[in-house]
C-alpha cells in the first residue's frame, strides 16, 4: 500500500484525538508504575520476583488501579485511531484481539490478585487468567495487523518495532512455559524456578511501547492520507 492507495477521507483529526490521548495516558501509565517501583511501601517489592500485581496489595495500591485503568482507556483510544485512520476494521481479528487486551487490564483492577497469606480466592483466578488473555491478545493483535500492512512501504519502520516488541513480549513467556514443562525434573515450583517479576516487567514494558507505536503510527498515517488528498 503507498501513500496514493490510502482511502480518501481519513478524519485526521479523529484519528490524531485518539491517538495523542492514548500516548498520552500510556504514558501516565508507565510513569505512575515506574514511580511506584520507587517510592513508598510498593519500593520494598522485590521486582526480579514479585509480580507487579503486588502494588495493589499495599497501602497507595490505588495508583496501580489508576495506571492500569490509564493503560486500558489509551489503548482503547489507540485502537479507535487505528479504526478511524482505516488501518483495520472494527470488526476484525487486530481489533477484537486489542479490544481483549483493553477489557483483560479492566479485569485486572475489577478482580484483585490472591493475596497469598490469606488464601486463595475467585478474584485472584479471574484476575490471573484476564492478565494472561490480556498479555497474549495485544502482541497476536499486533502481529496480525502489522502482517496485514507488511507491503506499506511508508510504515515499514513503525511496523518493525511493532513486530520486535510483539515478538519480544511473547518471548518472554517462553521461560514460564520451559519451567512449567520442567516441574518433574527440577522439583521446582515453576513461579520460583524464573524470575516471575522481571519476566512480567519486561513483558509489560514491551506491550506498553507496542501501544504507543500503534498510536504514533495511525496519527501518522493519517497525515500521509490528509497530505496526499491535498496534493
Amino acid at each position: 500500500m503507498t501513500t496514493s492507495q490510502l482511502a480518501p477521507a481519513v478524519p485526521v483529526r479523529t484519528v490524531a484525538a485518539g491517538a495523542r490521548a492514548g500516548v498520552a495516558a500510556v504514558a501516565l501509565a508507565l510513569a505512575l508504575i515506574g514511580v511506584l517501583h520507587l517510592v513508598g511501601p510498593s519500593a520494598r517489592i522485590d521486582p526480579v520476583r514479585r509480580t507487579i500485581s503486588e502494588y495493589a496489595l499495599v497501602p497507595g495500591g490505588w495508583v496501580f488501579d489508576v495506571a492500569v485503568v490509564g493503560l486500558a482507556l489509551g489503548s482503547a483510544g489507540v485502537l479507535a485511531a487505528l479504526v478511524a485512520a482505516r488501518l483495520t476494521p472494527a470488526w476484525s481479528w487486530p481489533s477484537v484481539l486489542l479490544g481483549a487486551w483493553c477489557a483483560g487490564l479492566l479485569l485486572v483492577v475489577a478482580f484483585e490478585k490472591t493475596n497469598w497469606s490469606i488464601g486463595p480466592s475467585v478474584s485472584g483466578y479471574v484476575h490471573r487468567y484476564a492478565s494472561l488473555v490480556a498479555f497474549l491478545a495485544l502482541p497476536l493483535g499486533a502481529l496480525l495487523l502489522a502482517r496485514r500492512h507488511r507491503r506499506d512501504a511508508d510504515a515499514r519502520p513503525l511496523l518493525r518495532w511493532v513486530r520486535a516488541g510483539s515478538w519480544l513480549a511473547l518471548a518472554s513467556f517462553l521461560p514460564i512455559v520451559g519451567a512449567i514443562a520442567l516441574r518433574g525434573v527440577i522439583g521446582v515450583p515453576w513461579w520460583r524456578a524464573v524470575p516471575l517479576g522481571l519476566l512480567e516487567r519486561g513483558l509489560a514494558l514491551a506491550e506498553v511501547l507496542v501501544v504507543a507505536v500503534l498510536g504514533v503510527w495511525a496519527l501518522a498515517h493519517a497525515r500521509r492520507g490528509s497530505g496526499a488528498l491535498a496534493s
